[in-house]
């Protein structure tokens, strides 16, 4: 038991350095993971699943009886993100109809699950974070084929109904089976909800393996721009993350809350944008994503550690505000 903990240690303190190795490994050597590649979508549903598990009943109808923080981080994240992404995408990328595509669907799908496991290092409110992207999860069938065909219609033509369906069949029906198993056994559940974290982590590495080595022979082809797309998705991330923050601030929210807020704004599950971009545009529409979801995991690792080393929240800052 001792060994597994610090096993799971060891995964969760060098997330975002297993994650470039990861990256490097998958780009380097990409036919050794072609077992793999079909497990991404499996990859991600098990990450919603076992989000669905994790949810705590208390903490979350304290968060449902007082639901203002929640719709302003849902609000901020299906305004500000989506609008920055558009921008960027427009601004960057405007004769690229491919690229401009992938930019808009990784900033149109719901939050990473990492922005749960950064909140909680931050210091802020996991219950609230984990609301917020439930709350995306069951409004993204809608909002991210909406998106997309809205203002990367324009751009290159996409299907509505199937990812519509893809996003139903990988996040919508594991949420509730992982929401429907917890509430059936409760207590078997309650064994393997220490390890949610850690198994989430796994089964996005099976992900990162899965995508990359699949984008590889797109991402080789297309190295002189890559620079480009690096920074573009660095201000992708780092804009909504910066200004979810200070706006929340604005609104007089607590700061535990403000930092859940953060996360949530400026980390999207850049996986499923990968995956959705490979099944519905092309492999060089995943590299946006691919290159936003190495960013916003390097990114959201040290912000959470700045929080957790020079910002501690002090027992005043702890209490949520109310109306």
């Amino acid at each position: 038991m001792k060994a597994l903990q610090t096993a799971t240690g060891i995964v969760s303190k060098y997330l975002p350095i297993w994650i470039v190795l990861l990256s490097v490994i998958a780009y380097l050597a990409p036919n050794f993971f072609i077992p793999i590649r079909s497990l991404t979508g499996a990859g991600l549903g098990t990450i919603f699943l076992l989000m669905g598990l994790s949810l705590s009943t208390d903490k979350l109808m304290a968060v449902i009886k007082n639901p203002k923080f929640a719709f302003i981080g849902v609000l901020l994240k299906w305004t500000m993100t989506v609008g920055v992404s558009i921008a960027i995408a427009y601004l960057f990328f405007k004769d690229e109809a491919e690229i401009a595509t992938g930019v808009i669907l990784a900033g149109a799908v719901p939050s990473g699950t990492s922005a749960n496991i950064y909140t909680f290092i931050a210091g802020g409110e996991v219950a609230l974070s984990i609301t917020m992207a439930t709350m995306d999860t069951f409004i993204s069938p809608v909002l991210t084929p909406t998106l997309v065909q809205v203002f990367a219609g324009k751009l290159i033509p996409i299907a509505f109904w199937p990812l519509f369906l893809n996003i139903i069949y990988i996040v919508f029906i594991p949420l509730l089976a992982g929401l429907f198993i917890q509430w059936k056994w409760t207590k078997r559940v309650e064994a393997i909800r220490p390890y949610t974290s850690v198994l989430s982590q796994l089964a996005l590495f099976i992900v990162i393996l899965s995508v990359i080595s699949s984008a590889q022979q797109s991402l080789e082809q297309n190295l002189s721009v890559l620079p480009l797309i690096f920074a573009a998705v660095f201000l992708q991330v780092c804009i909504p993350m910066t200004g979810g923050y200070f706006i929340a601030k604005l609104l007089k929210v607590a700061e535990q809350n403000a930092r859940a807020i953060l996360f949530h704004t400026g980390i999207c599950n850049t996986a499923l944008a990968a995956t959705l971009a490979m099944e519905h545009v092309s492999s060089l529409a995943a590299v946006p994503a691919v290159a936003n979801m190495v960013v916003n995991l390097t990114v959201g690792a040290l912000v959470a550690s700045l929080f957790e080393n020079k910002f501690k929240i002090h027992e005043q800052d702890s209490i949520v505000i109310s109306e």
